[in-house]
């Protein structure tokens, strides 16, 4: 089993309490109070079940899209294009459920998914394929892809699928009730989506974590050319991991429309997947920290709306503390290493004195 990194947590916590003091400071310098200002947040997490309901939501997205971006990064590949196939794959399961309207759930929904998860992992498929033929950098087309898709959703919403009882709004039909997710919370966000989506979160884990396949994933990221003359057919594990990053992201998007909107909107992703990417390197692509770590931002979001209806203080401290988490993270190999390194100076200079002294005794 793998050892527990405590000098990592020990550093996360350490990120978190300095985050919470400047956010605290910025707010008395604003003239809040940060006790009120922090109890608000709490309360507007926790105090009532729709509050409750709408952050287990948000964590579902963030833990999705945070696996689905650590499953690129373990065979080595980074996919920032996770927004732009989360996007497609809303629309395409929005439009296979218009469609078929008529057909029983038990055939719709499993066709919707399918779709998404199909969209999505071809839309990654290209800079999978890109990266591992000809060595296009895969962060650039991403990146590009991300604008296209947005574009292209923009256009289908607004012009051939556009929803006719809308008419200045670029939107899809709806879909017929009888497809959307049951709401596990009366009023919030939360839908039976959060069932499958802790499915395939056990799955990838597992996948990552307790089989021969996860061990040539990581084999293939920390060292290719080893990997490669160890028999491990790292072209193809590469292409993989990306089409399946892919299709969780467009998965996502399926569950948005589905379980939340019920038709397909640009609003439908509010930059998740960079949500999602951002957790992802916090927790250093490590999943189960990436599942803790989806949760925390959760209810840091959702309190933080809270806290602006109740007390009046901007959403947007929510935004401060975690890029103060970030940086300090970002920062922590570098700071710990110059620790160390005095540390060990202080000692070189404690040998060298006690040797002198003992040499004059």
């Amino acid at each position: 089993m793998k050892k527990i990194n405590w000098g990592y947590l020990g550093s996360l916590c350490i990120s978190v309490l300095l985050a919470f003091a400047i956010g605290a400071v910025i707010l008395a310098v604003a003239g809040f109070s940060p006790l009120q200002a922090y109890g608000a947040m709490i309360d507007g997490a926790f105090s009532n079940a729709r509050h409750v309901g709408d952050w287990l939501e948000y964590a579902m997205v963030l833990c999705l899209t945070g696996l689905a971006c650590v499953l690129g990064s373990r065979v080595g590949i980074f996919n920032v294009g996770g927004e732009g196939q989360l996007l497609l794959g809303a629309v395409a399961a929005c439009q296979v459920g218009v469609w078929l309207t008529g057909l029983s759930a038990w055939i719709v929904i499993p066709a919707a998914a399918l779709a998404a998860m199909a969209v999505g992992g071809l839309y990654a498929l290209i800079p999978g394929w890109l990266k591992v033929k000809v060595k296009v950098n895969e962060v650039i087309t991403t990146i590009m892809l991300n604008t296209i898709a947005a574009s292209f959703c923009q256009y289908l919403a607004k012009g051939p699928w556009k929803n006719p009882n809308k008419n200045m709004v670029a939107a899809t039909a709806q879909l017929d009730t009888r497809y959307w997710f049951t709401n596990l919370i009366p009023n919030s966000n939360l839908s039976t989506a959060i069932i499958a989506a802790a499915v395939i979160t056990f799955l990838t884990w597992y996948i990552m974590q307790k089989t021969s396949v996860g061990y040539e994933m990581k084999l293939t990221g920390q060292n290719p050319r080893f990997a490669f003359f160890s028999g491990i057919k790292t072209d193809r594990l590469v292409i993989l991991c990306m089409v399946i990053s892919g299709a969780m992201c467009g998965l996502v998007g399926m569950f948005r429309v589905y379980g939340v909107e019920h038709l397909y909107r640009s609003s439908i992703s509010n930059q998740y997947y960079f949500e999602g990417l951002t957790v992802a390197m916090i927790a250093q692509y490590n999943p189960v920290t990436v599942i803790f770590l989806s949760f925390f931002f959760a209810i840091l979001k959702i309190g933080a709306q809270g806290m602006e209806l109740s007390a009046g203080v901007p959403n947007q401290i929510y935004l401060i503390i975690q890029t103060v988490i970030i940086f300090f993270m970002a920062a922590e190999s570098g700071i710990f290493a110059s620790l160390r390194a005095g540390a060990m100076r202080r000692r070189a200079r404690a040998d060298i004195r006690r040797k002198g002294d003992e040499s004059h005794a």
